[in-house]
């Protein structure tokens, strides 16, 4: 059985009534929701109820106490992550050091300008620098371990040691383990820890943040007729299982954040759900991570621009996100979407300040 709550947002506290309750802390609030739900026989079926009628659904199957669970979760505000503080979105920057990302086509592959892109992505406004060394691209090629830490450490390393919250983009345990001893905070693997025998070992044992995303099969297999019975509740159950693993081997579910892996192994139809089913995702009770950044589908739903002509669409759905719950933004234009969310904060504090 699997079940999420998916809140019907506003940012306006006073027109959800009373009994509204905040997501994650706020801003945005909400007193009516949708239920998803995969029953004990496997079906799938989804319930629109306000809160009051939530609660005598959830008394009529015996789901008081997950329908609770679900809720506190829902609400409860996010601590730090990594030590900073979540109290508004954050925008981490992607630092390919790969000659065949799918993004900017091998920018910055040589170390020097990775390390001059994540400086001036901090300048522009990254709270985190995200580094990778593989290409995850639909199609991609593996690359051995120790190409992967040839390309990364140097970056790693250099820009940590100027203060930077260094993420290690890996799903490879040795490479994570290194990039921790060389300075970096976060470990974020597309696999959700599951890519790599020693993954979920090493990965608690380093005491850095985790971020855990869903992909469906592998970068050479995932855009392969991808198919779920329901895309969020697919989803939310893959990572709620990887949040229990991760929490069994010892990782405290205050490290985690998740990511819903837009693009990995997903349609079009599929990504756009998971966007406006976003808030679904803090049922976890995790920080939630959004990458929508150059992504296809904004060029399939728009006039098949090049990757580094969607910086519209990777803003429009960045905003997106971040209107249902997205709390970090892995973006490539880094200055565009510091000053997008800029003014996004600024219309929704407006709001509240009128209530």
């Amino acid at each position: 059985m699997t079940l999420a709550i998916r809140p019907v947002l506003t940012d306006k506290p006073g027109a959800s009534g009373p009994d509204a309750l905040w997501l994650a802390g706020g801003p945005q609030v909400f007193s009516d929701s949708e239920v998803l739900w995969r029953d004990a026989e496997g079906g799938v079926s989804r319930h629109h109820k306000d809160l009051s009628n939530l609660k005598v659904w959830a008394e009529d199957r015996g789901l008081v106490a997950l329908v609770a669970e679900t809720l506190e979760a829902l609400q409860a505000p996010r601590g730090p992550f990594a030590g900073l503080s979540l109290e508004h979105p954050l925008v981490m920057g992607v630092v390919n050091v790969t000659p065949d990302s799918f993004s900017d086509g091998g920018d910055h592959f040589r170390q020097e300008a990775a390390i001059a892109a994540g400086r001036d992505m901090l300048l522009a406004g990254a709270a985190i620098l995200d580094i990778g060394g593989e290409s995850t691209r639909p199609g991609a090629e593996p690359v051995s371990v120790e190409e992967e830490l040839s390309r990364v450490l140097p970056v790693v390393r250099a820009l940590a040691s100027e203060g930077a919250v260094v993420s290690i983009d890996s799903r490879h345990a040795a490479v994570m383990h290194a990039a921790v001893d060389a300075g970096a905070r976060i470990i974020n693997d597309v696999t959700a820890l599951t890519g790599d025998p020693d993954s979920l070992r090493v990965a608690a044992k380093s005491g850095a943040a985790i971020v855990l995303m869903h992909m469906l099969g592998d970068p050479r297999t995932m855009q392969k007729n991808p198919s779920y019975e329901d895309v969020t509740l697919d989803v939310y159950g893959h990572l709620e299982a990887r949040v229990i693993a991760c929490e069994a081997a010892g990782i405290e579910r205050s490290r985690i954040a998740v990511d819903p892996g837009i693009g990995f192994g997903k349609t079009v139809a599929h990504n756009l759900q998971l966007l406006d089913d976003l808030a679904a995702f803090h049922g976890l009770g995790c920080p939630l991570l959004l990458g929508v950044s150059r992504k296809s589908f904004i060029g399939r739903l728009s006039a098949d621009e090049a990757p580094k002509d969607r910086l519209p669409g990777s803003l429009a759905a960045a905003l997106a996100g971040v209107a249902r719950g997205a709390q970090i933004v892995r973006v490539h234009d880094v200055a565009e979407t510091a000053q997008a969310l800029k003014v996004w904060r600024g219309v929704a504090r407006a709001g509240l300040a009128q209530k």
